[in-house]
């Protein structure tokens, strides 16, 4: 199998890390800088008290510093990725990537630090002279076997946890998917037989870390490239190696791998052959996680294998060994109790919990990123999802115990259920939905009408969305703008459909349709030609109706009015359902939705009934539990006036009605309808916990409350989304970005109305 093409150009990869700024980190502060007693708390003179707390007690910086939510990713560049010794400034892009999971997935704050030296000893000095400044040191790629040396030295001279994660990370995750293989297939560890490919980093530190699982020492075969690591070997050998030499008179992988219930492959693409996995034992256990390209691929496995369990470092294969489902976890544990550093029973404890994790029933966010299909424990899910939504509160308790367990642990946790709530209110769902509704978009291969499709950022968005796989796009434009566009991005010609409307087969057909629409509404047949012809909206709603489209993206060149005015010229609203704009808002681990954000601008009570009925079946559609709030200036009538009573007539007519599954309430204040406690003061309210679907009183009020939200704070906004045409269309805004195209076109896509 050839390397998985990336879904990107490499020009939309470096405007990717140079705009709209350079890099992908940067700082934020956590307190108030607007006035003269703000600069004088932070500053000088008020500065000078945390400073003469900590001089009298060092373990004060974590009370009144960053130190303890801070990782330092640190590097000399010597074993970047795949791509070898390319220098510390080469690794910086890599470290600041490193530095933003730790930040999406655990809220850790990161910054990156590059060493230049290739010296261990210069390296060593570096970092002990300013490991202090952090709660916790990540290590990456540092070329074997200095990578040894340098975190044990490290590890012993600082007092704060030091982890290597090309050692460890890919251990933690492939130990969890090992015991859950070794459930299935009726095994005990200590019975189990392991031949392992490659004596890197990775390799020796997944064989430490089995064997401190239960995975008996002479049961471990290491291979290199000179073969079996076994004791009196003395070609290429090293310390690191000598500690898993074992007595066995087999020298060469194929004959480890004779008779063996498991192989872990750490090394290069090839490096097994079918006659080796035909020699393995009944059920076996194949993790293949070179990258790009495994040992072997699971399709040749399955060639001759029927019975095995296979996993590999791979996405687009099931039981993907990703290390982003475990240094971020461990390290959110680790600081969270201060530990001193990170040892092998708090790496057990990660992996155990990854393990456990993946027996549990999934939420719909995994769900949705396995195309739909609910994956359960067994053969092909024996690995947790990166996308589950629960890795942060289920992991970082099991190494936070482990941590306090072993005496490492400086500020033990009390109150473990206390400390799981506070790392759920941490989590932040943006990334996980939008690759549910990826997920769902790459199953159905919907195709998705481009309708500007001249326009730069336009014609990137489609390429961008075809090159991730999430359906077929089609441009619609003259041919020879659309490929001069192509050109100067270095697009591939004929990677795209490009339709040119004007000369289209199916011209005569839409004009036929369209005018046997619009002829009772004023509009003479050279009218609804001109229209086909020339405007893109009008003939990509067409092409929709006609059925050959599923959806459409619009509104890069045209205000959003214009662009769903031209859409209802062809499409009408579902029966029976309100059209609606609804905004998704992210923030801080909370997920709302605003409606309507475009559509009704001064909506009456039956109008916004139907909103809240809209809204209510697309949040739950989205994978979400809707719990609706009208709000209104007023709270349950106080104070009362006659601009609540549109509001207040809404909810008496979702009283009335019997077929209700979601639940609602107001008149409500924003306040109040997003406070989880409000009903200690408002008992009666039905909502049983805060409103995450807010129905606003007014377009405006819509759309300045998301303005703002979005302006103010470090909250993302998604949409507004269109819901409740008949065919899936969405509408950008103007000069909307690459991935903000991409992102509507993937929610046209994912057509909620028929999920």
């Amino acid at each position: 199998m050839t390397t998985q093409r990336p879904s990107f150009t490499d020009q939309e990869a470096l405007d990717f890390h140079s705009h709209p700024t350079a890099g992908k980190i940067s700082m934020v502060p956590t307190k108030p800088m607007g006035t003269q007693r703000d600069l004088s708390l932070a500053y000088s003179p008020g500065v000078a008290i945390p400073v003469l707390a900590i001089a009298e007690n060092p373990d004060k910086a974590y009370d009144y510093t960053s130190k303890g939510n801070l990782v330092a990713v640190i590097s000399n560049g010597t074993a970047i990725l795949g791509l070898g010794n390319l220098g510390p400034m080469a690794s910086k892009p890599v470290m600041e990537g490193k530095s933003v999971l730790f930040k999406r997935f655990a809220d850790i704050d990161s910054f990156d630090v590059e060493v230049d030296t290739t010296d261990v000893e210069d390296f060593i000095r570096t970092v002990r002279n300013i490991g202090a400044t952090w709660g916790g040191i990540n290590l990456e790629d540092i070329s074997s076997p200095a990578c040894f040396i340098i975190e044990s030295r490290l590890r012993d001279e600082l007092d704060i946890p030091v982890f290597h994660d090309d050692q460890h990370g890919t251990a933690i995750i492939a130990a969890a998917g090992l015991i859950n293989a070794c459930h299935i297939t009726g095994r005990q560890l200590k019975d189990t037989k392991v031949a392992i490919s490659g004596a890197g980093a990775a390799g020796l530190s997944v064989a430490g870390l089995i064997r401190h699982l239960g995975v008996k020492a002479e049961n471990i075969l290491i291979c290199d490239t000179a073969g079996v690591v076994y004791e009196g070997r003395t070609e290429k050998m090293d310390q690191f190696k000598s500690a898993f030499a074992v007595k066995t008179a087999k020298r060469t992988l194929t004959e480890a791998m004779d008779g063996a219930d498991v192989f872990l492959g750490l090394s290069v693409k090839g490096a097994v052959t079918k006659e080796m996995v035909k020699s393995m034992a009944k059920n076996p256990i194949i993790f293949a996680m070179a990258n790009p390209d495994p040992e072997i691929t699971p399709e040749e496995i399955k060639s001759v294998r029927s019975d095995a369990i296979i996993a590999t470092g791979r996405s687009d294969y099931p039981n993907q060994v990703n290390n982003v489902l475990g240094f971020p976890y461990i390290f959110r544990g680790a600081l969270d109790v201060r530990a001193r550093g990170i040892n092998e029973e708090m790496k057990v404890a990660c992996a155990r919990a990854l393990a456990e994790l993946a027996r549990e029933d999934v939420p719909d966010e995994v769900a949705a990123a396995y195309h739909g299909a609910r994956p359960s424990f067994g053969r092909e899910y024996i690995i947790p999802s990166p996308f589950d939504p629960r890795l942060i509160s289920f992991v970082p308790p099991f190494v936070a115990q482990a941590a306090m367990d072993t005496g490492v642990a400086r500020k033990p946790i009390a109150d473990m259920d206390n400390y799981r709530r506070s790392l759920i209110r941490r989590a932040d769902p943006s990334a996980a939905f939008l690759q549910g509704l990826q997920a769902r978009a790459r199953e159905t291969q919907r195709r998705i009408v481009f309708a500007e499709g001249e326009e730069p950022a336009v014609v990137r968005a489609a390429y961008s969305f075809k090159n991730q796989g999430l359906g077929h796009p089609i441009l619609i434009g003259r041919e020879a703008q659309v490929e001069r566009a192509m050109e100067q991005m270095g697009i591939p010609l004929g990677s795209l459909d490009i339709i040119n409307a004007r000369l289209s087969d199916k011209n005569p057909v839409y004009v036929d349709f369209l005018y046997e629409r619009l002829q009772r509404r004023g509009y003479l047949k050279r009218d609804v030609q001109r229209l086909v012809n020339q405007d893109r909206n009008i003939f990509g709603s067409c092409m929709l109706k006609n059925g050959d489209a599923d959806g459409m993206v619009t509104g890069v060149t045209r205000n959003y009015d214009a662009a769903l005015k031209d859409a209802m010229l062809v499409l009408d609203p579902i029966a029976g359902q309100a059209l609606i704009g609804m905004s998704m808002v992210i923030n801080l681990g909370k997920t709302i939705f605003i409606a309507d954000t475009s559509v009704h601008e001064l909506p009456d009570g039956p109008t916004l009934a139907n909103i809240a009925l809209e809204a209510a079946r697309a949040v739950r559609a989205l994978g979400f539990t809707p719990r609706v709030a009208f709000l209104s200036y007023s709270t349950f009538g106080n104070p009362m006036g006659e601009r609540g009573d549109r509001v207040r007539e809404a909810v008496a007519i979702l009283d009335q009605r019997t077929d209700i599954d979601f639940e609602y309430e107001g008149d409500i204040n924003a306040d109040v309808a997003m406070n989880p406690n409000h009903r200690m003061v408002y008992p009666f309210s039905r909502l049983s916990g805060p409103a995450n679907v807010l129905v606003m009183p007014a377009i405006h009020s819509a759309s300045i409350a998301t303005n703002l939200l979005e302006a103010m704070s470090r909250a993302t906004v998604i949409g507004p989304m269109l819901f409740g045409l008949e065919k899936p269309v969405q509408i950008s805004s103007l000069g909307a970005t690459v991935g903000d195209i991409v992102d509507l076109a993937t929610i046209a896509a994912y057509d909620t109305d028929n999920v």
